[in-house]
């Protein structure tokens, strides 16, 4: 891993190339969470069509997370064998083939099998997104982190507002057919990248090299401080995605469950729209880490606390400073790595994360039923942001870490 942070100052792209390759970064970003975010709005046609139980709702949502977690590595291994630039389009493929088959299931364990494809996809996707924006914006990074990243949060928001009040009506209210409508921008991102993906500013790093490694050093503490920064950022939004409505109807504010939830998810574009002008200057500066876990831990209790009206403030304000932090652990494999790691090293990153999401999840929601306390699923949540503040200062001293190997 290099030992010094990139500025961000200039882009390696020249002219129309840095738009295209912009562009595609952001489509990429899209593609990230469209495909994962078509079933929970169809889910109850799922169980009149499939007659899925609530445990087969379950297992078909935990299995995206599930391979995000296990996925990441044999992404790095994909990276490290053929390039970057291969690698993310064979995710891209993955994904959208995976997701427009789930539209000819016959049964819900294909439904389960087309989604796992469709996971394993985006799994290989993640990985190759920080690598390619170090080979194409190696000046720019934190600029580039900002635009993935801000497809990502749009596609969070307009699959789950578009598809039951004009998607579905659009296609006779088939659920088959909504997730071909989605699919189809997957598809045409695939064909879009095959054809314009340009090699730029640091192409070299784009083209696998002899013998590169793959397998991440897991005895390097920076490794593990690093992704449970990430860790810390991702179980905030999934957990609390997961458990604020019932929070919200537990404490009586059944009228707040809509609210708060479009409150916590859009207020995270903003947040990317900032990072996207100060990401670069802020990525290695502690004190935005303290600042931002403890914004959001002051959210977690302020929603604890101020049951009322103000839930929706406080999930607004939560969603705002968690997607700056998301966006800033986005960029960290790419400043502090060198060039040939940065795959392996964002790989452990997310292998980590979402592993940690899944877990906190499950404690969270073991913790509320044995409590029976409507508080003690978002507990967990804030020992999260206490480890943001308590990691802050890695992000300054990784400049300083030597560089280590491990075999590949």
């Amino acid at each position: 891993m290099s030992a010094s942070p990139i500025a961000d100052k200039s882009a390696a792209s020249p002219g129309g190339r840095g738009l295209i390759a912009l562009s595609l970064l952001w489509l990429c970003g899209l593609c990230l969470r469209l495909s994962i975010l078509t079933i929970p709005p169809v889910i109850p046609l799922l169980h009149a069509d499939l007659h899925m139980s609530e445990t087969g709702i379950g297992v078909l949502s935990s299995l995206p997370p599930m391979l995000l977690a296990i996925g990441a590595v044999p992404g790095a291994l994909l990276i490290a064998r053929y390039g970057i630039l291969p690698a993310l389009l064979v995710g891209l493929v993955l994904n959208a083939i995976g997701s427009v088959a789930r539209a000819a299931i016959p049964d819900a364990l294909a439904l389960d099998a087309f989604t796992i494809v469709m996971a394993a996809g985006v799994a290989i996707m993640q990985p190759a997104l920080p690598p390619l924006v170090r080979a194409w914006f190696p000046q720019r990074i934190g600029f580039a982190t900002a635009v993935y990243s801000n497809g990502l949060l749009v596609s969070e928001i307009v699959v789950v507002a578009l598809t039951i009040p004009f998607v579905l009506p659009l296609v006779g209210g088939s659920w088959r057919l909504s997730f071909v409508v989605w699919s189809v921008l997957v598809m045409a991102t695939a064909a879009l990248f095959a054809v314009f993906a340009p090699r730029v500013g640091g192409a070299k790093s784009a083209i696998p090299t002899e013998r590169q490694k793959w397998w991440p050093d897991w005895k390097r503490p920076l490794i593990w401080r690093l992704g449970l920064i990430l860790a810390s950022v991702n179980t905030t939004y999934f957990v609390t995605n997961a458990f604020l409505p019932d929070y919200v109807i537990a404490v009586n504010r059944p009228d707040l469950v809509s609210s708060s939830l479009t409150a916590l998810n859009v207020a995270q574009l903003p947040a990317s729209f900032l990072m996207m002008v100060y990401a670069g200057r802020l990525v290695t500066r502690p004190w935005v880490y303290v600042l931002m876990g403890s914004l959001c831990l002051l959210s977690l209790i302020g929603m604890m606390v101020m049951q009322n009206g103000w839930i929706v403030f406080w999930a607004a304000l939560l969603g705002f400073a968690n997607s700056v932090t998301m966006v800033l652990a986005f960029a960290l494999p790419s400043v502090f790595s060198a060039p040939d790691d940065v795959h392996r090293t964002s790989a452990a990153m997310f292998t980590i994360s979402y592993s940690c999401a899944m877990a906190v999840a499950v404690f969270g929601g073991w913790l509320w039923d044995v409590t029976d306390l409507a508080i003690a699923g978002l507990v967990p949540v804030a020992c999260c942001e206490v480890f943001i503040i308590a990691l802050a200062s890695t992000v300054k001293r990784a400049e300083r870490q030597p560089a280590t190997s491990a075999p590949g």
